[in-house]
């Protein structure tokens, strides 16, 4: 958001900055999920709601999660909230003082404010470029301790784009249990995946339902990251602990917005699966075009809309995205935002126009040059 607001700032001076940093769709929500939304306003659909949502919400959220992704949950498992404040909420419910939060090192910035919050302590576990940047349950591993509280899992991953295998998901599975662990898992980019590549729930693995919380929704999905709205799936005494969360804090999802949810998750799937082909085009050009950069090395993104390319010198991650701000009129975001592992790497958003992309990265090769 920092490197967002400081290109907004340089096209205010007349500079033609062509951005690649922040991860939302450059799609108008689907027609179908607007018009939605609408007839529920011209309803009258403006009241109060239960916390935990609209009942035929929550019913096709559960539908949903057990036809596409095995987790064997009912509609009372499922909490609709805006698919960040979930994350917070399940933390602040879950972790308490002094407790410890196994994070994916890089990762989204927000899981480690979330678990300070909470009064907990985020543990990073390093990934690299060599494995693919999956969180590997060997190096889980050893960063148990009998402080431990929770894993935090990020499937397919921003920044990394990197997607768990079955094998990365069995295994933490086991150590949560060996543990006796919570598991908060972030499927929020899990329709975004190519390649073949499958997405795997972890609470569809044998015993883990009972110990895990999973976060999805519908901003990137479904390009409606303004509408604040998304899902989360709990075992019931999590499920409780959340909710009160919810209840003394935002109340519930606005009203009128959940139809529109609604609407997404019954329509047409056609819309998604336009977007999803697009992002594999622009990712496939995004990585054709860093391999004509000699300065620039990446491995292929499995899923969400970024890549993560490392790079080699003495300059820091946030230097360099400032250095390329200025020469090459280009906004990529630091790899150290996302964690010490993120260090001498750039984050590029891939989700805008094709010309864009071939614009700024023809201006970062230049630039490196």
């Amino acid at each position: 958001m920092k490197m967002k607001e400081l290109a907004g700032q340089k096209k205010a001076e007349g500079k033609k900055i062509i951005s690649f940093t922040v991860g939302e769709p450059d799609f108008d929500t689907p027609e179908h999920i607007v018009e939605a939304a609408k007839k529920a306003l011209d309803e009258g659909r403006t009241r109060y709601l239960n916390a935990a949502g609209l009942p035929e919400l929550r019913e096709a959220i559960a539908d949903t999660a057990k036809s596409g992704n095995g987790i064997p949950c009912e509609s009372s498992n499922v909490l609709v909230a805006p698919s960040k404040h979930a994350i917070f909420e399940a933390i602040l419910a879950t972790v308490n003082p002094g407790e410890e939060v196994i994070i994916p090192d890089p990762s989204w910035v927000t899981y480690e404010p979330a678990t300070a919050l909470a009064g907990g302590r985020a543990v990073p576990v390093k990934t690299s470029q060599d494995d693919e940047w999956r969180v590997l349950p060997g190096a889980v591993a050893e960063m148990i301790t009998p402080k431990t509280k929770m894993i935090l899992l990020n499937s397919p991953s921003n920044p990394c784009g990197s997607v768990a295998t079955k094998e990365d998901v069995r295994g933490i599975a086991d150590l949560a249990k060996d543990h006796n662990l919570v598991v908060l898992s972030d499927e929020v980019y899990e329709k975004i995946i190519f390649d073949g590549h499958k997405h795997y729930s972890i609470a569809a693995e044998p015993g883990m339902f009972d110990r895990t919380v999973t976060v999805s929704g519908f901003s990137k999905t479904f390009a409606m990251t303004g509408w604040r709205m998304g899902w989360l799936i709990a075992p019931k005494p999590l499920f409780k602990a959340v909710s009160k969360v919810q209840q003394h804090s935002i109340t519930h999802v606005t009203t009128f917005a959940q139809y529109g949810g609604l609407a997404a998750l019954k329509g047409p799937n056609e819309p998604v699966e336009a977007m999803v082909k697009e992002f594999k085009e622009r990712r496939d050009l995004v990585m054709k075009l860093l391999g004509e950069i000699p300065q620039l090395h990446c491995d292929v993104p499995k899923g969400a809309f970024y890549a993560f390319p490392g790079y080699d010198g003495p300059m820091k991650s946030q230097e360099m995205a400032l250095s390329l701000m200025d020469t090459a009129e280009v906004a990529v975001t630091g790899g150290a935002a996302f964690g010490e592992a993120g260090e001498k790497h750039l984050r590029i958003s891939y989700a805008t126009d094709r010309e864009s992309i071939a614009k700024g990265l023809g201006r970062i090769k230049k630039a490196l040059a």
